[in-house]
C-alpha cells in the first residue's frame, strides 16, 4: 500500500520561511501528478499547487508569488517551498498523489497524507 509522509512543519513569525517534503512510497512515482492542500479546522480543505507528471505547476491565486512546488523523482520527494509566510497561511497541510487526476479537489487523489501542521504568527 503507497504511503506519503509529510515533514518540515512547524511555527514560524510572519514573513518567514517554511520548506515542507512529502516522501511518497509509491513504485513509478514520476507517474504520479502530486499536489499540495491545506486545512483550517471549520473549514473546507482547499488546493495550494499541483505539479503534473511533466513538472507543469499551477497555483492557487492566494499563494502565488511566494510558494514554489517541486518534485524530485529519484528521492521519490515533493516539496513546498513557502516564503513570506502569513498567519492566513496557518492550516494543516497535506500532500497528495494520483496517476490520473491532477484538479483542485482532494478527493479525486487516490494517495493522501497524513498532514503537517503549520503555523504563522503575527
Amino acid at each position: 500500500q503507497a504511503q506519503l509522509v509529510e515533514s518540515g512543519g512547524g511555527s514560524v513569525e510572519a514573513g518567514g520561511s517554511l520548506r515542507l517534503s512529502c516522501y511518497g512510497s509509491i513504485y513509478r512515482y514520476d507517474a504520479y501528478c502530486m499536489a499540495w492542500f491545506r486545512q483550517v479546522p471549520g473549514r473546507e480543505r482547499e488546493g495550494v499547487a499541483w505539479i503534473s507528471r511533466d513538472g507543469t505547476t499551477r497555483y492557487a491565486d492566494f499563494v502565488k508569488g511566494r510558494f514554489t512546488i517541486s518534485r524530485d523523482n529519484a528521492k521519490n520527494t515533493l516539496s513546498l517551498q513557502m516564503n513570506s509566510l502569513k498567519a492566513d497561511d496557518t492550516a494543516v497541510y497535506s500532500c497528495a498523489a494520483d496517476r490520473h487526476y491532477c484538479e483542485a479537489t482532494v478527493t479525486g487523489y487516490n494517495y493522501r497524507g497524513q498532514g503537517i501542521q503549520v503555523t504563522v504568527s503575527s
